[in-house]
């Protein structure tokens, strides 16, 4: 696997990433909380990778394999942006780490392809998430998903993470929204 940062040619794969990962959502198959043409939509992969913060995970594979990236021999099975943007409702969470806002690192929009579900992807992105904060000097780590996102926290949970706090928000014009914010500290 190889991650890195998106190119312009990946945009295409991730519009269709979030479009599966909504087709799943309507069939009940998941539960982000998430709303086609609402969030999270291609504009939203547009805009991280113009602002330089939009990463993927890569599966590199023989010539032709999968949904071609930038290179035709990898497929893109994950994607999410990293920054040092924390939302305004991570003022009002008890962070038990405490960190100057250049001391943070943020994962957002964290998205696995549905048909490549189940192969650690996840897992695999927030290591490597977290080797990038790492080799910043990074010293907490820190991100949000929704309350009914039962399928990450879980995820965050295994890998480290501690629910901080819950705040109810409209999330990227996304009314009734149960922010969970969670941590992990890199100086323990």
């Amino acid at each position: 696997m190889i991650f890195r940062k998106a190119t312009s040619r990946d945009l295409r794969v991730i519009g269709d990433i979030y479009s599966r990962i909504h087709d799943h959502e309507e069939a009940g198959l998941l539960s982000t909380g998430w709303i086609r043409g609402v969030y999270p939509t291609p504009d939203t992969a547009r805009a991280a990778l113009d602002r330089g913060d939009l990463y993927v995970l890569v599966e590199a594979g023989p010539a032709g394999a999968g949904a071609a990236g930038a290179n035709p021999a990898e497929t893109i099975v994950a994607a999410g942006v990293i920054n040092q943007v924390q939302l305004p409702e991570y003022e009002e969470a008890d962070w038990q780490e405490a960190a100057d806002e250049d001391e943070v690192l943020v994962l957002h929009t964290l998205t696995v392809d549905p048909r490549a579900s189940g192969h650690g992807y996840g897992r695999s992105f927030v290591a490597s998430y977290e080797d990038l904060a790492r080799d910043q000097g990074i010293k907490a780590l820190r991100m949000d998903t929704n309350a009914l996102n039962q399928r990450a926290r879980a995820l965050y949970h295994s890998l480290g993470y501690r629910e901080v706090g819950q705040v109810p928000t409209v999330f990227n014009r996304i009314d009734g929204v149960m922010l969970v914010l969670l941590e992990k500290s890199l100086s323990e």
